[in-house]
């Protein structure tokens, strides 16, 4: 065999298996994607809201409790400004130690506050979270989505299912 013969045959070969890679990639079938906002699903969905009303419900008396505090060391502030002209400097001194005594319990109370709250809305968040996954993946089984995507820079509307999953949240699908 010549050289030319050798490159004639290499050509007809590489083309046909460009002609065969393109007539499978056409015959594959589509893939199928979705696209779910979990910022929707935080928002929007009835579990969110219910478990935002239960933080509250939950957190409101210790809420409370750290107004008043709050308010009797602003009263007791006031209180001193007004007397203090008027009081020895054992008193004073006393009642600035008192006062801080106070603000220190109240910033305490307060972080602590913040954690536990924290804590239990991170709670909360996660069983939203794991419940919308598991609707994911039953509609992904039924609908035969191949591939679902949680978060993408970009989206159209026509592979968005984050409707249909607050559907099934909210109790108003399957």
């Amino acid at each position: 065999m010549t050289d030319s013969t050798i490159r004639y045959m290499r050509a007809v070969l590489a083309g046909a298996v460009l002609a065969a890679s393109i007539c499978s990639a056409a015959q594959a079938q589509e893939i199928k994607v979705g696209y779910v906002s979990l910022d929707r699903i935080l928002r929007d969905s009835e579990p969110a809201r219910v478990g935002s009303k239960k933080l509250e419900a939950e957190f409101a008396k210790r809420d409370k409790e750290l107004q008043d505090m709050g308010a009797r060391l602003k009263t007791t502030a006031e209180r001193f400004d007004k007397e203090a002209p008027t009081l020895t400097e054992v008193d004073r001194l006393k009642r600035q130690r008192e006062m801080q005594d106070m603000d220190r319990e109240l910033q305490r109370k307060q972080r602590e506050f913040r954690e536990d709250f924290n804590q239990r809305r991170n709670e909360e968040v996660q069983a939203l979270i794991d419940r919308a996954q598991r609707v994911v993946r039953q509609i992904a089984e039924q609908e035969k989505f191949d591939l679902i995507f949680q978060d993408a820079v970009y989206q159209s509307a026509r592979v968005d299912i984050t409707d249909r999953v607050l559907k099934a949240l909210n109790g108003n699908g399957k």
